[in-house]
């Protein structure tokens, strides 16, 4: 099948087939122009910065007479969420006190006054996470 044809079936324009063998004859001769040299390219990726690895903290024996506090990120429901566990604990474990908090800014954002009440007066954290 000859090419022409072909680019019709396809629903093209067999001009394009022309375009191409001309494009193709000027970088024949942008080639043939050009001399020598060196390229210095740089890596897109760049450089990553070390990872600082941080060990879980480790697991509570018990819950009883504990503080839990639940903090969202403020995604849509998780505070709905974090509400429904409240009421399972004081339900099941009327000996464990929740704590509700919205953690201030976004997900990957650290929040230092919520994090220094946290250390000072929480035992655990349960933290809903958006999407």
């Amino acid at each position: 099948m000859n090419r022409r044809k072909m680019l019709s079936l396809l629903g093209l324009s067999p001009a394009l087939l022309a375009g191409s063998r001309v494009e193709a004859r000027k970088d024949k001769k942008k080639e043939a122009k050009a001399g020598p040299g060196k390229i210095e390219a740089l890596n897109p990726k760049g450089i990553p910065p070390p990872i600082k690895l941080v060990p879980m903290a480790p697991r509570l024996s018990t819950l009883e007479n504990k503080t839990i506090y639940l903090v969202s990120d403020g995604f849509p429901g998780a505070d709905a969420f974090l509400n429904q566990m409240s009421i399972w604990f004081k339900k099941n474990m009327p000996s464990v006190t929740t704590v509700y908090r919205l953690k201030a800014g976004a997900f990957a954002d650290d929040d230092p006054k919520l994090n220094a009440e946290i250390k000072v007066k929480g035992n655990a954290v349960i933290m809903a996470i958006g999407h």
